[in-house]
């Protein structure tokens, strides 16, 4: 490898020197082909040699603001309510419920039964969709113990609730308690609001029960169910209101809630 010359006599240029002829061939190379390979008498030396610098210390100048530790305050915990264990939500007593009557009302079950279990529900609703079969799964464990009551409770931001109501009371009033329940389960189950279709479908008189519709002839007593149930103290649906017909003790279940829950109630009513 070639090596860098110094010249220190005080006759040097400051400018640029020109390579000399008679220097060596190697000398030549190095310089002509290598721009690392600089003369000590350039003055641009030492310019390079001060930006050189100014890099390294910009350089580490970062690192120290770079890789600064930032302060990380911690989260304080926040409080976790409680759950229910196993399910089971507290039930409080129902206030003024509206009495059953096994004449009028849509009832499921043995209407003679001791305790009565009553839906304030909506057709629409995804949590009385829900709570359906639970209130099945009900009556099959407890037999003739209990009764399911059914009343409205439609809630004016489910378009299809008020004329589903209403449906259902037509099919009630052309075929009887049978077909209601008939109609429910379909609307529940299938999540179907075609309801001239399925009228017919369960042997409803298709003219009458568009007539029936038509009138409004039940929207009064719809309303009448649901003002029974706000009173009750429900306030959305599904509101289940677990009833001692004797005794007129009640509890309060609300929401889809499991089978333990409606159980804990039932039980401690009978």
């Amino acid at each position: 490898m070639a090596t860098l010359q110094w010249k220190d006599s005080p006759q040097e240029s400051p400018h640029l020197k020109q390579p000399d002829s008679k220097s060596s061939p190697a000398l030549r190379r190095a310089e002509g082909s290598n721009p690392l390979v600089v003369s000590a008498a350039n003055p641009w030396f030492g310019v390079s040699l001060g930006l050189l610098g100014l890099i390294v210390g910009f350089g580490v100048a970062r690192m120290n603001t770079s890789f600064t530790p930032s302060v990380v305050q911690p989260q304080q915990p926040q409080a976790v309510a409680p759950e229910a264990p196993s399910g089971i939500v507290p039930t409080a007593a129902a206030a003024d419920v509206i009495p059953v009557d096994t004449k009028t009302e849509h009832i499921r079950g043995n209407p003679k039964a001791t305790v009565a279990v009553i839906e304030y529900s909506d057709f629409e609703c995804p949590f009385c969709q829900r709570v359906h079969p639970t209130y099945k799964q009900l009556m099959t464990l407890y037999g003739d113990k209990i009764m399911w009551v059914y009343r409205h409770y439609p809630l004016s931001f489910h378009q299809n609730a008020q004329p589903a109501a209403e449906a259902s009371e037509c099919v009630a009033e052309l075929g009887g308690n049978e077909k209601f329940w008939e109609f429910a389960d379909i609307v529940f189950e299938r999540k179907r609001f075609d309801f001239a279709t399925i009228a017919k479908e369960i042997g409803v008189n298709e003219a009458k029960f568009t007539a029936c519709v038509s009138s409004k002839k039940h929207t009064q007593s719809i309303a009448d169910d649901m003002n029974g149930g706000s009173a009750s103290g429900v306030d959305g649906t599904p509101g289940n209101i677990v009833y001692n017909l004797e005794t007129k003790e009640s509890r309060l279940v609300s929401g889809a809630q499991a089978t333990s829950a409606f159980q804990a109630a039932i039980d401690e009513l009978l």
